[in-house]
């Protein structure tokens, strides 16, 4: 069953420049200058997405848009006045490191108020009832982002901006973040730790990023408390744990919020080659995550759902999985077929293995409150 779906997309985005970098190391002392740009976090995988989505065909079944940037009040929902002034300073500088493993270059600033604006028009788009759904191809990514501090490629809070918009001028009540990217969503979680209106949710692989950090006991703060869950997956989870994740915590934790929107933090860097992580997803693992969302999402809120494109640095598969994904969201299948599809399948967990990263996920269950 086809959907009526938005993507909200900008050349823009894809400008962003994080300076002269190997994969993560800035060049300079024992660094060489690599042969291209070099930083992980390229546009050439969200360009690779869109081409994708343009040659086979996809793209004409969207509604495709664009956006204006989030205002400086947008920001400042989120933001606090202080951060948003050292950002603007060094981004007209010419760039820099803004923080931890968050470089910066000219212009930055204003193409992550873009990228803030594209989420905030996704989930205005699917709150006004013009579309089923909504994806917003958003660079700089967000999910790490602090409310007074850069993080880990990510500037400004994207999703959170898109939330408090929303709440601002639609009076929007409880919402639902669910986080697949590979590393930890920790600036969600900051910023909505003490709130009871927005359930975040992130699955992610143990210990990867934040370096260390794991989460599972942490569950909000205050009026926040039960709020917040997280899902650490060891390493080398593959297709089963992560479903069993979605199929047995998520879902029902889902159910019990009961929000009035989803969105998720859509990073596809838990995809089996990705260089900044070590986990085993394939196309068909986002295609089916997707469309447990969408399902609860059609059950529990009138099917409003958006997606917000956060991490995966594979330039080669990140454009499949993205595919996958924004097919299941629209309800249409192109001729498209994963050529690294069979093979990542074959890198799957042995049974003796799936049995304990699933034994891992009943843990987690088993000692979440409910």
């Amino acid at each position: 069953m086809s959907r009526t779906t938005a993507f909200f997309f900008d050349e823009l985005s894809l400008w962003h420049s994080a300076g002269l970098h190997a994969l993560t190391l800035p060049v300079g002392g024992w660094v060489q200058p690599p042969a291209a740009a070099g930083h992980a976090e390229s546009p050439e995988t969200k360009r690779r997405l869109k081409s994708l989505l343009d040659v086979s065909g996809l793209t004409r079944q969207l509604q495709v848009r664009d956006a204006a940037p989030a205002s400086e009040d947008d920001l400042l929902r989120v933001h606090t006045p202080g951060y948003l002034q050292r950002f603007k300073a060094l981004s007209d500088a010419g760039g820099g490191e803004l923080g931890h493993h968050a470089p910066i270059g000219p212009g930055s600033y204003e193409i992550a108020r873009l990228s803030a604006g594209l989420a905030m028009a996704a989930v205005d788009a699917v709150l006004a009832g013009e579309v089923d759904n909504a994806y917003s191809l958003s660079r700089p990514p967000g999910h790490h982002c602090l409310a007074d501090g850069a993080m880990g490629f990510c500037f400004l809070a994207n999703i959170a901006i898109a939330i408090e918009a929303a709440k601002a001028r639609r009076g929007l009540g409880k919402v639902a973040v669910i986080d697949w990217d590979v590393h930890h969503g920790n600036g969600t979680q900051s910023i909505f730790e003490e709130r009871a209106d927005v359930l975040t949710i992130s699955l992610h692989q143990d210990g990867c990023f934040p370096a260390g950090y794991s989460g599972e006991k942490d569950r909000g703060r205050g009026a926040g408390l039960g709020a917040n869950l997280n899902i650490p997956l060891p390493p080398g989870s593959g297709h089963d744990a992560y479903v069993h994740a979605m199929e047995r915590m998520v879902v029902p934790a889902l159910e019990r919020f009961e929000p009035e929107l989803i969105i998720v933090a859509c990073g596809y860097d838990a995809n089996a080659v990705d260089p900044l992580a070590r986990m085993l997803l394939h196309s068909d693992s986002f295609r089916t995550m997707t469309r447990l969302v969408r399902e609860a999402a059609e059950r529990l809120c009138h099917g409003r759902l958006v997606l917000v494109h956060e991490g995966g640095y594979s330039e080669a598969y990140v454009p499949f999985c993205g595919l996958a994904t924004i097919e299941e969201l629209a309800g249409v299948r192109t001729e498209v077929i994963d050529p690294m599809l069979e093979f990542v399948k074959l890198q799957q967990p042995n049974e003796a293995v799936t049995a304990f990263q699933r034994g891992e996920v009943e843990r987690l269950a088993n000692d979440c409150p409910h």
